[in-house]
């Protein structure tokens, strides 16, 4: 069994495919699986996703696109299991998916794929069960994250820890974002080198594109005189949105004929420790004093997203952790100039913008001063931010996991 594989298995427990990105659990992880699935499919491979079932109403197979599925397994009840419930849930969840795939002659699959370390402790199971190779995607890693804490966010469980330790040694393979995702591999987990490959998340070249900024504010009702800051993602501290809020006030403070015309925008939803407060953003504008220049916005379609991107002045990614920073490559692909932290896999995914080396609220408010107080700086970076979004094509992404997966199944058929 070698090259490339006819049939994937790709194992997303915590969160779904169909979900829309923003909020609770969806977020970067639940683009890339739909994505990488479609152009998957592009190159002869069929897709088919297992997530767990939240709702009961839903059916037990959705078609995503041609040739990709969605199948959801019943695993615990439908409503209020938080992601920190689901390691008592996997055993449930791996038994659906062996009785979902019961029906089928073996050899059904050619390979899993699992994403996150729930889904790579149910895909460990399920490769070995099917006598496969499995390939696996960390997207986040509780050693890292821990880390680099927002102040008062909770630690990650040491049962997480030594659960993605065993789904190191068992992968087959283990896809890193980044080239220093690899190394904190290899560095945290004693993971094998020769089993780590890199393979850079995309975007979709087509939605994210550079637009009329004009249309774009109409569209979203925001004036052209405004000054528009954009935070898109899940608002918890991990994500550092406060930082955001507390660099737009310490910067109107400072300048109030910038602050007149200031405009902070959150694209998002409450998610992770962000759960327990859910107004925890809304009152801190309001104790700062900018609450009237603070808008708050559910997560919205992909359309909706690049009209926001293309609205914006600065799109702002203050996260304490990213293992690549899809937003930031979405917004450059639209033109607009980023301000990140200097942190994970944003150096990678960062070109057109600035990287800030701290979480200090004057080295943000400063950043921003000095990018919206030169146009012709904010033009240059708009030029190079889609020239960089321009090599990240989920195309591009597909070739690397297909060239992947065929050297797992070479290694399993040679060696196993």
């Amino acid at each position: 069994m070698t090259g490339t594989p006819r049939r994937v298995a790709m194992i997303t427990v915590h969160t779904s495919p169909l979900e829309r990105p923003g909020t609770g659990d969806a977020g970067g992880l639940n683009v890339y699986v739909v994505e990488a699935a479609r152009h998957l499919v592009e190159r002869g491979v069929e897709v088919e996703i297992f997530t767990r079932a939240t709702e009961g109403r839903l059916p037990r197979t959705v078609e995503l696109a041609p040739g990709v599925s969605v199948r959801h397994v019943v695993a615990g009840p439908f409503d209020g299991l938080a992601k920190e419930d689901l390691p008592g849930q996997l055993c449930a969840f791996a038994a659906g998916v062996m009785r979902e795939v019961a029906a089928h002659p073996a050899g059904h699959y050619d390979l899993v794929h699992s994403h996150y370390w729930l889904s790579g402790q149910v895909g460990w199971l399920a490769a070995d069960r099917w006598h496969v190779p499995l390939v696996h995607t960390m997207h986040t890693m509780a050693r890292v994250k821990n880390a680099g804490l927002a102040a008062g966010d909770r630690p990650e469980p040491r049962g997480r820890e030594i659960g993605e330790a065993q789904v190191v040694e068992a992968a087959d393979r283990l896809i890193a974002n980044t080239e220093l995702e690899a190394a904190q591999l290899v560095e945290l987990y004693d993971a094998d080198p020769a089993r780590v490959r890199v393979v850079h998340p995309g975007v979709d070249l087509t939605t994210f594109s550079p637009g009329d900024q004009a249309a774009a504010r109409a569209a979203i009702g925001v004036s052209a005189d405004d000054l528009l800051l954009l935070f898109v993602g899940r608002v918890q501290p991990l994500k550092a949105p406060d930082l955001l809020v507390e660099a737009a006030a310490d910067l109107s403070r400072r300048r109030p004929d910038l602050g007149r015309r200031l405009r902070v925008a959150i694209l998002g939803g409450p998610s992770g420790s962000g759960l327990e407060r859910p107004r925890w953003l809304e009152d801190l504008a309001e104790r700062l004093g900018i609450a009237d220049r603070v808008v708050f916005r559910p997560p919205t379609t992909r359309d909706g997203l690049a009209t926001w991107f293309r609205a914006a002045d600065l799109v702002t990614v203050p996260s304490h952790n990213e293992s690549f920073g899809l937003v930031a490559v979405e917004a450059q692909a639209c033109g607009t100039p980023v301000v990140a932290a200097n942190v994970g896999g944003l150096p990678i995914a960062v070109r057109g913008g600035v990287l800030v080396d701290s979480h200090d609220v004057g080295a943000w408010s400063r950043t921003v001063e000095r990018l919206l107080d030169d146009d012709a700086e904010r033009a240059r970076l708009s030029r190079l931010a889609r020239t960089h979004a321009e090599s990240f094509g989920w195309g591009r992404t597909a070739d690397s996991l297909v060239s992947v997966y065929g050297e797992a199944m070479e290694s399993r058929h040679g060696l196993r």
